[in-house]
């Protein structure tokens, strides 16, 4: 027994003396760029391993002189212990295949698992760009044409051509930032760009996860988490063309709680055009409390303030003699935007997770439209002369609010390594329009027409007053798993219906719109492809379908020989793939699409030579999308581009068969081109050259009238010294005259009138940022 005691004892000592002599080293670790916490970095001293958890926090019992630090998507980091408390900040990997995309299938999941094309852009990026609009940065990426429309105005272009349709979704944090049925091409103006984390672009429909207009292509923007420490950033920029800009950045974590708040104030005056002043406010507010190790309730808040002259575009007289000079001194565009979404996630297990987000929006676009000045005949007939002194026009609001529930359940299986996602989402949308008709004055000087000022007209004349209560129900299921090694099937089938409960206030006309009725529609779109990967290179295949349902004004916008019209649908094959060579430094992407759209709504002429929109449209989309990079250890170099074909299929409009032409608007190529150097011997220094270029195309749908496209060189150079930087954007170096878009339409006399939205001039841009925290 004395014996036994004895051992007892000395173990016991033993064990107490290891305990004390063995330290607990702690910490946090977190993205270098973003200073957001990681989750899941995995830390060792190849005797002991331990995670992080939410908040970046580890702790580890080790004597070790060093740790290693790894998570994917980041370089590895060996950190010399000094003292018991690490702050750890990880690098992201310039390695394209280590790359972790979430849009693809709503989760994190390797680049190389996803059976689509997919491109980010991370926040390096971001941030060495330093752009004013988000399409200085979309254009980076092949297959992408973001047409800049003046003052954060645009249309885009994902294989489609430049258009304001609605065959783009636009997310945010993977919500959609406007219902459906309620499309605005400039959506992107009601974006907060300082929240922005990084931007991924899915290009091909993506109906089967994310429903309704996911045709050409989803575009989320990913924004910001709060930071693992108190960290932040204030920048101030200005150019020669009258813009200026202050963003601002703070955020901090402490204990359960972390909070960020991010916005930019932007202005325009005295710009190259006339009469084409803007300012705009943006402000996100993002607060995350840690209920506990497993669970995390996120709140944010958006909030956009928007407000443009709209100048619209310039005739061919006042473009050809570089004349800027306005033609109307009244329109505008007011935007006011609010989101807020409250998320909860849960971890039930390392493999097993579920979401719960609730959402509401407030939105309001109200318009004296520059695109709806019409000339006046004194007795309405085609017959009389125009008004020389009068012309029309009309002041609009449209409105909505949203109230939604997104639900989303991810389960992983050892069998196959599947991996299943489930999902359910539900919103009302109650949206309203108002119209109003207006008189113009109009002014002929030198055989230039202006339209100087408006007046209401007596008695007031409502040409449209309707609320809509939009309902969509949407479920999801996609089911990811590997049958070989390398070799990974998804597929996925998503079912939605929609109802478009419709009231006006007036009596149902051509003008004012039909009469109250409900409609009703639903679609199922699924998804299928895998994608193989041997060592650095791989490839996939996929098909997939997106629809968009018809929006509110093609449904009641008239009375007359309506028709019930069906979601248009677009079909896809898709193969692509990746290799990456030479340790890495090397990265080639490609794709080739083939995309047929059918059912696609189109005015038709009918007997009585009315017109009304039938589902009678049929296209056709060929594309090659291609990307090379290269990494060195002072240079970046970039080349994206695509090539494509847009054509009529089966599209005869208004009486005019388009069979077999070419689509307006859609050049064969575009690309962009990007070298960028860092040197060592000047620590901080970067230069950057870019060249971005888009081919010639039709301007008008009968294949008449071309414009000869359009090459832009951009030279962007910086400094960083500590927390300061200091930075000269050169942007169209050469003062390049150009049209982002030029369109043309044939008049009665047989000619063509023409419309050119003029693109930048040489602009020189000077900014200077702080940057404060770890």
């Amino acid at each position: 027994m004395k014996k036994i005691t004895i051992v007892v004892f000395t173990l016991l000592i033993s064990t107490y003396i290891f305990a004390q002599k063995t330290p607990i080293i702690q910490g946090k670790v977190f993205d270098a760029i973003t200073k957001e916490p990681i989750q899941g970095a995995t830390i060792t001293d190849n005797k002991t391993t331990t995670t992080t958890d939410a908040a970046g926090k580890f702790k580890i019992a080790a004597n070790a002189t060093t740790l290693q630090v790894t998570f994917i998507g980041y370089v590895t980091r060996s950190i010399e212990v000094k003292g018991l408390s690490q702050a750890i900040a990880l690098q992201p990997s310039s390695t394209e295949l280590q790359r972790v995309v979430i849009s693809a299938n709503r989760t994190a999941e390797k680049r190389s698992e996803a059976p689509i094309a997919i491109a980010s852009i991370s926040k390096q990026t971001i941030e060495d760009t330093k752009a004013q609009r988000l399409d200085m940065l979309l254009n980076k990426v092949s297959g992408v044409n973001m047409v800049n429309l003046g003052n954060e105005q645009h249309e885009m272009s994902i294989r489609q051509p430049m258009n304001t349709n609605n065959l783009f979704l636009y997310l945010e944090d993977g919500i959609p930032i406007r219902t459906s049925a309620v499309f605005n091409h400039n959506a992107l103006l009601e974006m907060n760009m300082a929240a922005i984390k990084n931007i991924e672009v899915i290009k091909g429909p993506s109906s089967a996860l994310y429903g309704a207009e996911a045709i050409g292509g989803v575009v989320n923007l990913i924004t910001q988490a709060p930071p693992a420490y108190t960290s932040g950033y204030i920048s101030t920029q200005a150019n020669n063309q009258g813009y200026k800009r202050v963003d601002g950045q703070i955020g901090s974590s402490s204990g359960k709680l972390g909070l960020i708040v991010s916005g930019y104030y932007a202005d325009q005056t005295n710009g190259p055009i006339e009469y084409s002043d803007f300012h705009k406010t943006a402000v996100s507010v993002r607060l995350d409390y840690k209920i506990d190790k497993n669970t995390l309730w996120t709140n944010s808040l958006s909030y956009i303030n928007y407000f443009s002259d709209m100048y619209g575009s310039l005739d061919s007289a006042h473009f050809d003699r570089k004349n800027y000079t306005a033609q109307a001194f009244f329109t505008y565009r007011k935007v006011k935007a609010l989101r807020a979404r409250s998320t909860i996630s849960h971890n039930w297990t390392d493999s097993s997770t579920t979401t719960a987000i609730i959402m509401y929006r407030d939105n309001a676009v109200i318009q004296n439209p520059s695109y709806s000045i019409a000339s006046y005949r004194t007795a309405g007939k085609t017959s009389n002369p125009i008004s020389p002194d009068t012309a029309t026009g009309n002041i609009n609001n449209n409105s909505f609010k949203s109230y939604g529930m997104y639900l989303q359940h991810v389960q992983k299986f050892k069998f196959l390594q599947g991996k299943l996602i489930v999902g359910a989402s539900a919103e009302l949308d109650p949206q309203s329009f108002y119209q109003q008709f207006i008189w113009i004055k109009k002014q002929n000087q030198n055989g230039v027409v202006n339209y100087v000022s408006y007046t209401n007209a007596t008695p007031d004349v409502i040409m449209a007053n309707y609320n809509t209560a939009i309902s969509n129900f949407g479920s999801y299921v996609d089911y990811d798993f590997t049958i070989a090694p390398g070799l990974r099937i998804s597929a996925a089938v998503r079912y939605d219906a929609f109802q478009y409960a419709f009231v006006n206030y007036l009596p149902g006309s051509n003008v004012t719109g039909g009469p109250s009725a409900i409609t009703n529609y639903d679609k199922v779109a699924p998804k299928i492809g895998f994608t193989y990967n041997y060592k650095n290179i791989g490839f996939y295949g996929t098909y997939s379908e997106g629809y968009v349902p018809p929006q509110i004004t093609q449904v009641f916008g008239k009375t007359s020989n309506s028709a019930y019209l069906l979601p248009q649908t677009f079909a896809n094959y898709e193969l692509g793939g990746w290799l990456s060579l030479l340790d890495n430094k090397l990265y080639i992407d490609y794709s080739a699409y083939l995309m047929n759209g059918t059912n696609e709504i189109i005015s038709v002429k009918l007997p009585d030579n009315t017109s009304q929109p039938q589902n009678a449209g049929a296209t056709r989309h060929i594309g090659l999308e291609y990307g090379i990079s290269y990494h060195a250890n002072e240079f970046y170099f970039r080349i994206s581009a695509t090539n494509a074909k847009h054509t009529f299929i089966n599209y005869i409009a208004n009486g005019v068969n388009y069979n077999g032409k070419e689509m307006a608007s859609a050049p064969n190529f575009s690309g962009n081109a990007e070298v960028v150097y860092k040197p060592r011997y000047i620590k901080g220094l970067r230069l950057g050259v870019e060249e971005q270029q888009v081919g010639q195309y039709f301007m008008d749908n009968l294949s008449k009238y071309t414009y000869e496209g359009f090459k832009v060189t951009n030279i962007r150079a910086g400094y960083q010294t500590g927390h300061a930087e200091i930075w000269l954007n050169a942007l169209n170096i050469f003062n390049t005259y150009y049209a982002t878009l030029a369109t043309a339409t044939a008049t009665t006399n047989g000619a063509a009138s023409y419309s050119y939205n003029l693109g930048d001039p040489r602009a020189f841009t000077l900014g200077i940022s702080y940057k404060f925290g770890k």
